[in-house]
């Protein structure tokens, strides 16, 4: 293993710039679009009385469990005792960070009163596990940067003790938060695609195959900013193989859960509507979950020519996140597509479109909206890793005599 340093994101370029700009443009058109929101009223967007959950919770939720998995980085290093992912622990607790704020942001705005928070933050329904997440999001801040704190100052580092405990504690919390997520979806008895305990399996092997994306964009972002490859050769096969395992592991459960459905003849409804005859939700299905965000990166990465890389395992990373994207897409909106079974074994009329699969299309504010937290989550990366030394630094191997560049 090389010696490594750590260094700031000194380097500017037109691109960089760029980045900024775009990222700077997006997040004051979803402010913008928070604003149209909140005055004119949910009416503005695709959202009804059958999907109240629209697009921006598509991003939010995606963010979240993407932020989770950001952290897996530094748990490997600390607390499975692995040097080698070392250098990219302090940039795996940031993206944790990021992502996560991203991702609470457009909670935030997309509620239509923002100013109701406090009253979420204040009174409990501890019967609903929305109220258990507001715990575990802000806890799970606290202890990232805590855990970062642990890595980067020089007295604490030198204990280790303290930075296993606080690693130990980081992992713990981050798979409750992420089977907290989960379980939003998968105790929702009302909907039929929701109802099973899958979900939250489900979501923690999602969230390391994105967390683990997001951090190899971001790598290579940052390389190309610094013009310096981040990411050591050594370590490029053991990022392959952890891309290839995870996203195994979401086709796995994603299987599971449809399978379970099809053999309970009460999903089976439901399970005919995403598979079949949902329209636009099995198209996201099929072309961008499965063959643009699983397939098609599992064939980039197995391939023995893009074996080691970086173009190829940084496209099959924003490719895994593009299904990641049309995953959360399915789950969210299609569920709700469905309709509800109000009275089982009843059959139900009414003039209130009972029975009906629901009608949703995203508006230009939900688009915008949603993007902004991408762009919040990138953004605040950005100016991190230039106020403080985030990214490694790999010693250069020089010719004989010479002596390594620390």
């Amino acid at each position: 293993m090389k010696k490594v340093s750590y260094q700031k994101l000194e380097n500017y370029n037109p691109f960089f710039w760029g980045l900024v700009a775009l990222n700077g443009a997006i997040i004051f058109a979803g402010l913008g679009a928070a604003y149209v929101m909140e005055h004119r009223g949910h009416i503005v967007s695709g959202m009804n009385n059958q999907i109240v959950w629209g697009l921006p919770h598509v991003f939010a939720v995606f963010l979240i469990v993407a932020a989770s998995g950001a952290l897996n980085v530094a748990s490997v290093s600390s607390v499975f005792n692995r040097p080698e992912y070392k250098p990219y622990a302090r940039l795996s607790g940031l993206l944790a960070i990021t992502l996560l704020v991203g991702g609470l942001s457009v909670l935030v705005l997309d509620l239509g009163r923002p100013d109701r928070l406090i009253v979420a933050m204040t009174t409990y329904n501890f019967k609903s596990i929305f109220a258990w997440n507001i715990y575990l999001y802000i806890g799970f801040l606290a202890l990232v940067a805590a855990y970062l704190f642990a890595m980067m100052d020089r007295r604490a580092s030198r204990r280790t003790p303290l930075g296993k405990a606080v690693g130990w504690l980081a992992f713990i919390w981050r798979l409750v938060l992420t089977t907290g997520t989960g379980s939003i979806f998968g105790w929702l008895v009302a909907r039929e695609s929701y109802d099973a305990a899958i979900m939250a399996p489900l979501f923690i092997a999602a969230s390391l195959l994105y967390g683990l994306a997001f951090a190899v964009l971001a790598l290579a972002i940052a390389g190309q900013q610094l013009h310096e490859n981040l990411v050591i050769d050594e370590m490029l096969g053991k990022i392959r193989g952890l891309l290839v395992i995870f996203a195994l592991a979401v086709l796995y459960f994603t299987a599971a859960h449809h399978l379970k459905n099809i053999y309970g003849s009460q999903h089976r409804g439901v399970e005919r509507f995403l598979l079949l005859e949902g329209g636009i939700y099995t198209g996201v299905f099929w072309v961008g979950q499965l063959l643009v965000g699983s397939i098609l990166p599992l064939l980039i990465l197995a391939a023995p020519m893009f074996g080691r890389s970086r173009v190829a395992i940084t496209a099959a990373s924003v490719l895994f996140l593009v299904g990641g994207l049309a995953q959360m897409y399915v789950i969210i909106i299609g569920g709700q597509a469905y309709p509800l079974d109000l009275f089982p074994g009843m059959d139900v009329s009414s003039l209130f479109q009972d029975g009906q699969v629901a009608h949703y299309g995203s508006s230009l504010p939900e688009v915008l909206l949603g993007m902004s937290g991408l762009s919040i989550a990138m953004l605040l990366t950005g100016i991190a890793s230039r106020l403080l030394p985030f990214l490694p630094r790999f010693a250069k191997e020089q010719g004989a005599g010479g002596t390594a560049a620390a």
